[in-house]
């Protein structure tokens, strides 16, 4: 709320570019600091976008469309908000509310679609046998120094390339987009090259159209894509979420990453397959806690889940969302008109990022009194809502 706040301040002329950035500043610093207190081993950077991740990479791999005739005076946050807004006329300006315009040059924002089954939308990157790729790192590499010089241990995160580009569209008749890849590679080579340079150890690559019934050249595109990236010497950790890997699932675990992240919670039934499958020396990333709703996570069953896999990677196992928290509110803190009931059967984003500091401490065999305590709260509230009128009607 605060973002978009500063976000509509600022295209109204209002908020200068140099507040903007501040106000993105202070938010990343902010949460960086929950995730950190909460116990987290990592904060992520790399996931923060003032208005759409997939934008983001659009101009962290310099591939503005050239429709828009940007020139090197144009700042990247206003070529940025361009590419989302579109450029309107005084009358457009005038009559219409909604944030997509087009100018009298047809000049029109990019196309806007649902990010797979969630309802956050992306824009569209757009793709043709006139694409160029090339390295526009600053703002990522910024960010990174910034939680390092707060302290941090930073995980970066990135959409992988081979999502990046099934996201896209065509804009070519009879062009196929996976004919990018062999250029795009070598700017996320670089990427990770300078991450690397910069202290960052891990980098998590977001694949999650590994999930989708793909293509065989697009499923034969992944391992020698991973070869490639593996070729920086970063560790990589790929991720996929929202589905099940099903077919895709032995091809994963054998690509030469060093870790793999999976949805535990759209994919419960593979997670003994995939502990089988992936090499004893990758690391596992289990998304134990719901990052789509927002229910408190029965810590006793994710648990019984979690036990016996751990046992089987010898207690080496990573703990995580399912995917990432910008699918649920921020904090039930400010929530002080809720039914207190019901509020007690809630987790937003802050309280599910406590859940894996609970879940870590209570698989690792120690948990101590305040854990105790708060395992024990969450099993009232877990028993409640069960048992509660509002949820089970016997006359139903």
């Amino acid at each position: 709320r605060e973002l978009k706040l500063a976000l509509e301040s600022h295209w109204r002329g209002e908020v200068s570019e140099a507040a903007l950035e501040a106000t993105g500043q202070q938010l990343r610093a902010r949460h960086w600091a929950l995730q950190r207190d909460a116990g987290l081993d990592y904060v992520t950077v790399g996931d923060f976008a003032f208005y759409d991740q997939v934008a983001s990479h659009i101009q962290l791999l310099g591939c503005e469309p050239a429709r828009f005739h940007f020139t090197p005076e144009q700042s990247p946050l206003a070529r940025y908000f361009t590419m989302a807004r579109g450029e309107a006329t005084p009358a457009q300006h005038a009559d219409c509310g909604h944030a997509h315009h087009s100018n009298a040059a047809g000049t029109a924002a990019l196309e806007m679609t649902k990010w797979f089954d969630t309802n956050y939308h992306y824009l569209v990157p757009e793709l043709s046998p006139q694409t160029q790729f090339s390295l526009a790192g600053e703002r990522l590499l910024a960010e990174v120094a910034e939680a390092q010089a707060l302290g941090h241990q930073v995980k970066a995160a990135l959409i992988g390339p081979l999502t990046f580009l099934w996201l896209g569209k065509e804009k070519t008749p009879g062009f196929e987009r996976l004919a990018l890849l062999e250029q795009l590679l070598p700017v996320y080579g670089a990427l990770l090259d300078r991450l690397k340079q910069q202290g960052v150890t891990w980098v998590q690559l977001d694949e999650p159209i590994l999930g989708l019934d793909l293509p065989n050249a697009w499923r034969s595109a992944f391992e020698s894509t991973y070869w490639q990236l593996n070729q920086v010497g970063v560790n990589i950790l790929l991720a996929t979420y929202f589905s099940p890997l099903e077919e895709n699932l032995s091809l994963t675990c054998r690509l030469p990453v060093a870790g793999l992240h999976v949805d535990g919670i759209r994919a419960p039934h593979e997670l003994i397959s995939v502990t089988d499958w992936l090499p004893a020396h990758k690391v596992l990333s289990i998304g134990i806690v719901d990052g789509r709703n927002i229910w408190r996570t029965d810590l006793d069953a994710a648990l019984a889940v979690l036990q016996p896999l751990a046992a089987k990677r010898n207690g080496q196992l990573w703990l995580a969302p399912s995917c990432s928290l910008l699918h649920v509110p921020f904090s039930l803190e400010a929530e002080t008109d809720l039914d207190s009931d019901i509020k007690s059967w809630l987790a937003f984003a802050t309280e599910k990022l406590t859940e894996l500091s609970l879940l870590k401490n209570a698989l690792a065999g120690h948990p101590d009194a305040a854990a105790l305590a708060a395992l024990a709260i969450s099993r009232l509230a877990i028993a409640g809502r069960r048992a509660s009128p509002r949820v089970q009607r016997a006359s139903v």
